[in-house]
Order: C-alpha cells, then structure tokens, then sequence
C-alpha cells in the first residue's frame, strides 16, 4: 500500500477520484454541504464520492456536486461484504483515490474504512495503513487541531486565530479540507421535496437525542395556546412516535400536547428532503438543538433555536461550534449561565444539575414575542 500522507492542500492532478465519509447525523451532514461545494469549486473536473448514512441517503442522492454515494450504515444481511465490493468497483471505475476526506473523524467504522480505499493523501481521522494504530493528525494547524479537546470554547478560537475566522464546525470542515477559499462556510444549501400534506404556518421539533437539551413540555402548550389565539395553525415534526419515545427523550410529553391542542402531528410523515420542502414553505419553524433546526435554517425559513445558552454561548448546547450563522437564525438567550455541559465535554445525556435552570429559565413569551414578529 502506498500513500496515506496528511492532505496539506496539494492539487491532486486532473480528474481526481475524491471520497469524503460523513455522518449518520443530520445535523453533520446539513453543516457538510459547504465543504461538498467547496471541493467541487476547487476541483471541477473531479469524481466525488460519499460514504454516507441511510438516515441522510435522500439527502445525498440529490446533492449535484456528488458523483456516487453509499452507505457505511446498511442494515442488510451482508452489508459489509457488498459496502466493500461497491467501493472497489467505484475504484475500478474511477480510478484510485487520490483523497479521503473523513468528516465523521471520531467514528470508529470510518476511520478504519479510510485505509481500505488506499488514499494517496487523508484529511480527518484514520487508521494508517496497516490498520494498527491512528494516523498521526499532523503538524499544520488544519491538520492539528483534530486533536483538540475544546472545539467549542473561546480559547480554541484564539488559539487558531491566525488560521479560523470562526470555530464554526461547517468552517472547521473546509479548512480540514483545504478550500476555504472556494466557498462561504456559513451559506448552506439543502434539497427539497414538495411534502404530502398542507404545511401549517408553524412547524415545531420539541426533542433531542441529549435530554440536556430539551425544554420543558409545559413551556409548549404556552407557545401553542398562544398560537390558537392567534390563529396560526402548527405542526410538531420529528421521527415517527415510538422512535421518539425511544431515542429522542419525548416521554409522554408530545402525546398531552397534542391532546391539549389542535396541533397536527406530522413526526414520521416525511422523508428529510420532504421534511426540507416543509420547512421552506412554513412560515416560521420552532425547534430544540436538533437536525430540524440545521434544516430549517439551511432552507431559510425564520427560525428561532431554542437552547439553554447564555449571551456569551455557554450552556447546554455547543452554539460556537454548530450553531447555523445564517441571518434568518435567531437564537434563546438564556439568562442562566451554567458551564456543566462544557466542562463535561457534552457528553452528557441528561443534565448535571438538578433543576436544568438553564433551560428551564427561557421562558415561553420570549418565543412568542418573535413569533408575533414572524406570523403578524
């Protein structure tokens, strides 16, 4: 095997074969379009793969930049042996890969996956060439900073000032990749799909894969109460009821709103593309830090982020890092501040504190005051 160099920006010659590994996230794949623009921009003439995830496979599908995709998260009976047959074909048919680009660098499966299509050169997490221990990150700072602990904090922004205008993660991404010159980080573009029912004038997404992160269910039937008064009809959004329940910390807690109001509930209704087609033609969309708030804001409809973060970014979420910067993104301001989350590195589902204040302390007719804004 040969290659298996840290990619430091070289032009990779004509017609490079180009893959790039992304998430099973939705939010990480939204915040990955930008770097996916940006190496079509820099090389026009390149084949560009994805290996990616049946949760976002409609997503990247229609991405135009992309060549061919697959997923590394098949569930069929002997998805590995047919993941490995696929990449060698497109090898075959592509020629060798000149560049892996792993966006999802802390996954175990991807980072093994890069050596297998023997790059000549890598950006992200990896395996070396013999699969025995990782890729060192190497020595520039779009390559070190891989190593670091604290991508959210204020002093990770000044330690590579001279290199990162942000640490925003879509930006991240593109200097990992070397085309931050190609492409603006923060202008994300998604596809969407017209969706099967009437799209109400507000759409909701209450729960979160990080119990942290959630706010209370009694602060919704506030906002929805409102909502009836008003008139706005609205929509709770997210994946279908038991999955919810299951995996997205919604308890019984979206059952009452929905038996307390007259939302309707769409959770499983749409695909993500047709969820995209929703979003764009609502008039306003609500939502936890989660994939629907990344997809709202990327198909520019008035968003409001609920997250239990102070004005200088610290709380439950890690805002610097995935918060969206587009402008028709507004973000909770939250008048606790509590750095458990960020000291725990985020890696905590519920909250490390009993009374979730940071969360608990936005209050309902904040969000209803922008909402006036919006639906007037």
């Amino acid at each position: 095997m040969t290659g298996m160099q840290r990619y430091s920006g070289e032009h990779l010659g004509s017609a490079p074969h180009i893959v790039v590994l992304g998430s099973c996230k939705v939010g990480n794949f939204v915040v990955s379009t930008p770097v996916l623009r940006g190496l079509r921009a820099r090389f026009p003439d390149a084949v560009i793969g994805f290996i990616g995830s049946e949760v976002t496979a409609d997503f990247e599908s229609a991405l135009p930049m992309l060549d061919w995709r697959c997923s590394w998260d098949d569930p069929r009976p002997g998805s590995g042996l047919i993941l490995h047959q696929t990449l060698a074909e497109r090898i075959e048919c592509h020629g060798s890969v000149q560049l892996a680009l792993n966006l999802d660098g802390f996954n175990p499966l991807t980072c093994s996956l890069v050596p297998w299509l023997e790059p000549l050169y890598v950006a992200g997490g990896s395996l070396c060439a013999n699969r025995r221990r990782d890729l060192p990150w190497g020595d520039h700072p779009r390559q070190r900073f891989l190593a670091d602990p604290d991508w959210d904090s204020p002093a990770f922004q000044q330690r590579y000032a001279h290199v990162f205008g942000s640490n925003y993660i879509a930006e991240l991404f593109c200097q990992l990749a070397w085309v931050q010159d190609h492409v603006d980080p923060t202008a994300i573009e998604l596809p969407s799909a017209e969706p099967p029912f009437a799209v109400p004038d507000l759409l909701i997404h209450c729960t979160t894969a990080r119990a942290a992160k959630v706010w209370p269910f009694s602060y919704w039937r506030q906002v929805l109460e409102a909502a009836d008064s008003y008139g706005w009809t609205v929509g709770l959004v997210g994946s279908p009821p038991a999955a919810q329940k299951e995996a997205y910390n919604a308890g019984d807690g979206e059952d009452s709103l929905l038996q307390s109001s007259g939302v309707v509930d769409l959770r499983g209704q749409t695909s993500l593309m047709q969820l995209a087609g929703a979003c764009r033609k609502a008039k306003a969309v609500i939502s936890v830090d989660a994939g629907p708030l990344h997809i709202a804001a990327a198909v520019g409809t008035p968003t409001y982020a609920i997250v239990g973060n102070d004005d200088e970014g610290v709380g439950a979420s890690p805002v610097r890092l995935w918060m969206p910067r587009c402008s028709n993104v507004t973000r909770s301001i939250s008048p606790v501040s509590c750095d458990a989350c960020a000291d725990n590195r985020f890696r905590n589902d519920g909250c490390l504190i009993e009374s979730h204040a940071c969360m608990a302390a936005i209050q309902p007719s904040a969000v209803i005051r922008w909402l006036k804004v919006q639906l007037s």
